[in-house]
C-alpha cells in the first residue's frame, strides 16, 4: 500500500514549485502554507513534507517560523528538510516541531556528521533526502553536483542505522510527466530493506498508481495538487480508501 505525502516547499514563506530544480524557473501559489496543510490535513493526510528551499541552499534553516505555525496548528507530522547541515540547525528543526528531518547536502559534504545522527536520533526520526541526476547526487538545493553515486551514499549510511531515504529524480521535478519507477524499481532490489520515498514528476493519480504497482512504499506529491492534476477530493478518497482497507 502506497501512501500519497503532500508537499509544501517554501520561499520567503510562499509556497512555491521549481521546475528541475532551478530557481530561476520559480512557480508562486496564491495559498499560504499554513492554510495549504490545514486542507491537507482535512483531506485525511497524516504527513507533510515541508522544504525550505531557501534554506537548501544557505547554511542553515531560513522558514523555521511557518514550520513552528503548521507543527502547533495542525495535527500532521511535520518531515523538514533544507539547510540542515549543523548539530544546532537539527536542534532547531526538532524545537520548531518537525517529526522527522532531511538530511540531504549535510550527507555528501559532512557525512561523519549525518552518520552521528543516525546513531543518535535513529532512522525512524532522519531521512535521508537523495536529489539525483545522471545517477549521482546534487547538493545545496540542487545547485551543485558532486561524483556521489545514489548506491555508494545509500551503502554509506546503512550501517549507522539508515532506514528511509527521499529519492527525487531532478530531471523528472515539478515536469508533470510521470515519475523515475525505473530508478526506483532499482534502489528497492538494490536495498530490499531500506524504505524508498518517490519524489519529482508525478502529474496524475496513475502515476501514483504505477509507483504503487512498483512496489514504491510513498511518494511526494507537490505541483500535481497545487496545479489541480491531482485534486483535493481524490486525496480525500485516496486516504478514505487507505483507512478503510486498513480496518479489513
Amino acid at each position: 500500500m502506497i501512501d500519497i505525502i503532500p508537499a509544501i516547499d517554501v520561499i520567503e514563506g510562499r509556497c512555491v514549485r521549481l521546475s528541475e530544480g532551478d530557481y530561476g524557473r520559480c512557480r508562486v501559489y496564491d495559498a499560504e502554507p499554513l492554510d495549504m496543510a490545514k486542507a491537507f490535513e482535512d483531506c485525511g493526510a497524516a504527513v507533510l513534507h515541508l522544504v525550505d528551499l531557501e534554506g537548501a541552499k544557505s547554511d542553515g534553516p531560513v522558514n523555521l517560523r511557518i514550520l513552528e505555525k503548521i507543527a502547533s496548528r495542525t495535527a500532521l507530522k511535520v518531515e523538514f528538510g533544507g539547510g540542515i547541515k549543523s548539530d544546532g540547525a537539527l536542534r532547531s528543526v526538532f524545537d520548531a516541531g518537525a517529526f522527522r528531518v532531511i538530511g540531504g547536502s549535510i550527507a555528501c559534504t559532512g557525512s561523519e556528521i549525518f552518520s552521528s545522527w543516525l546513531r543518535r536520533y535513529g532512522g525512524s526520526r532522519i531521512v535521508l533526502g537523495a536529489d539525483v541526476r545522471d545517477g549521482k547526487v546534487s547538493v545545496n538545493g540542487w545547485l551543485d553536483k558532486t561524483d556521489i553515486l545514489i548506491e555508494d551514499l545509500l551503502r554509506r549510511f546503512l550501517p549507522d542505522g539508515l532506514e528511509s531515504v527521499i529519492v527525487t529524480d531532478i530531471s523528472k521535478d515539478g515536469m508533470l510527466a510521470g515519475p523515475a519507477v525505473a530508478l526506483y524499481s532499482e534502489l528497492m532490489t538494490s536495498f530490499p530493506g531500506l524504505k524508498v520515498a518517490a519524489s519529482g514528476g508525478v502529474g496524475s493519480m496513475a502515476d501514483v498508481s504505477c509507483l504503487e504497482k512498483a512496489g514504491v512504499r510513498s511518494v511526494i506529491v507537490g505541483k500535481a495538487i497545487y496545479e489541480n492534476r491531482i485534486t483535493l477530493p481524490q486525496l480525500a478518497g485516496f486516504y478514505g480508501r487507505t483507512a478503510a482497507e486498513d480496518n479489513i
